[in-house]
């Protein structure tokens, strides 16, 4: 893991997220699980479901940099896509009906640059893990 950024970087954040996760539903009792305004984790809002999505992609995360380099750079660049999908659509959802998993402004500059992260390490480091699953002719 210590020669893998991607590694490293899905190891870190899966932890993170997973234990976001679990200590948003210290904040969260009495929120209903699509509430549209959660409770404030810091300065993030969350409500049940999006405790559970924090839980699931931070075990995503967590599960494949434990798992192998390949494993990390493809969940890092899927999560960073999906990251990036919901950062630009929170900017436009916020105080709709449609923000199910009550995301606030600093919701969205947080899955903005965990996108960039994620995809920035997931597209750039780690050309070797792609490539070794190559047959010679």
């Amino acid at each position: 893991m210590r020669t893998s950024p991607n590694r490293l970087i899905a190891t870190i954040f899966g932890a993170v997220y997973l234990l976001v996760g679990i200590l948003g539903f210290f904040v969260t009792s009495g929120v209903g699980f699509f509430a549209t305004e959660g409770r404030n984790l810091i300065i993030f809002e969350v409500n049940p479901l999006h405790n559970i999505v924090h839980l699931a992609i931070g075990a995503a995360l967590l599960l494949a940099g434990l798992s192998s380099t390949a494993a990390a750079k493809g969940v890092n660049t899927t999560i960073g896509g999906v990251y990036l999908l919901v950062g630009v659509l929170g900017l436009f959802i916020v105080g709709s009906s449609l923000n199910i998993i009550a995301l606030n402004g600093a919701d969205n500059v947080l899955h903005l640059a965990s996108a960039v992260l994620l995809l920035g390490v997931g597209l750039s480091q780690d050309k070797k893990a792609t490539n070794t699953h190559r047959v010679a002719v």
